[in-house]
């Protein structure tokens, strides 16, 4: 009989990636059935995945009866918030505290949660701006003192965020610009959304071996400037660097207020803290297939320009 994995936030980036990653795998499909939590079973994403075999239930993350009706039955519990639905600090570790206790009332066995590094005590309190990083970590120490089995997926810079955010553009003076609030030569960790499947398939496959893990997600630490090189070699456009506050373009204002405040958590501290290189190399060494590389998500994602 097959376990039950359930997904919160089935019709959105993380949730979604995942499940259509897991869907993909035989290996999963033998040992895991699989759940998808949204709000809206009948949105069009939903449909899609129940026609591909995930079962679709309905749960609010601020309701915990919700909640508890989501989980029921599930050997393993994939947990995640978005702290920009109500930017809040609270209210997401409200609703990370919810699921969690939720998943431990259900019985289950295995909790994976979405979390981040507490900037703020990393840092020093030198840095204490990205709430929804702090938040996450909150959380995370809450799970670890629940009587459960846990894991926590960390994900770096999503390289989406470069399609739209992040993305290159033409200036007044016909020049096109990358311009990011790190400099040119420091490395920023960089995931495809589509990979996240592929770091948290691990835990779900040995849960033990994998307890109390966290796992830096990311293909590589790039630099601005080998993103650019990539881009030039792929369409052919000469483009600029500028580094940038990005208080007037980019992000949305709070965003982007948070990002010129933050300054430093790239550049200083590698986004992950002082350990951030060699407990990526350690989660990479823990996959069955490599993640994209940044010129193949280059290629998959033209035109740029």
């Amino acid at each position: 009989m097959s376990r039950t994995l359930t997904v919160f936030g089935a019709t959105g980036q993380q949730g979604g990636s995942l499940l259509r990653h897991l869907l993909k795998r035989l290996d999963v499909l033998k040992l895991y059935s699989l759940r998808g939590v949204t709000r809206d079973v009948s949105k069009p994403a939903a449909l899609q995945l129940k026609d591909a075999g995930v079962e679709m239930v309905q749960a609010n993350m601020n309701d915990e009866k919700s909640l508890t009706s989501a989980v029921a039955g599930s050997y393993a519990v994939y947990a995640m918030t978005d702290y920009w639905q109500e930017k809040s600090a609270d209210v997401e570790v409200a609703q990370g505290k919810a699921m969690a206790n939720a998943a431990v009332a259900a019985g289950a066995e295995l909790l994976i949660w979405s979390s981040l590094p507490n900037v703020t005590e990393m840092t020093g309190g030198k840095i204490t701006v990205y709430k929804q990083f702090d938040s996450k970590a909150a959380v995370e120490t809450y799970i670890r003192g629940l009587p459960i089995k846990s894991a926590f997926f960390m994900p770096g810079m999503y390289m989406q965020m470069m399609t739209n955010v992040f993305r290159p553009k033409m200036n007044e003076d016909g020049d096109i610009v990358f311009s990011v609030n790190w400099s040119e030569g420091t490395g920023c960790p960089l995931i495809d959304i589509t990979n996240i499947g592929m770091f948290v398939l691990p835990m779900l496959m040995d849960p033990d071996k994998y307890k109390g893990k966290n796992f830096t997600a990311a293909t590589a630490y790039y630099t601005p400037a080998e993103m650019i090189q990539v881009w030039e070699k792929v369409t052919g456009k000469k483009i600029e660097f500028a580094k940038a506050g990005l208080l007037n373009s980019g992000p949305p204002p709070e965003a982007a207020k948070m990002l010129k405040q933050g300054e430093g958590l790239i550049e200083k501290y590698d986004y992950y803290g002082p350990t951030a290189r060699e407990d990526l190399e350690w989660t990479l060494k823990q996959l069955d297939e490599p993640p994209t590389v940044w010129e193949d998500f280059v290629k998959a994602n033209e035109p740029w320009f």
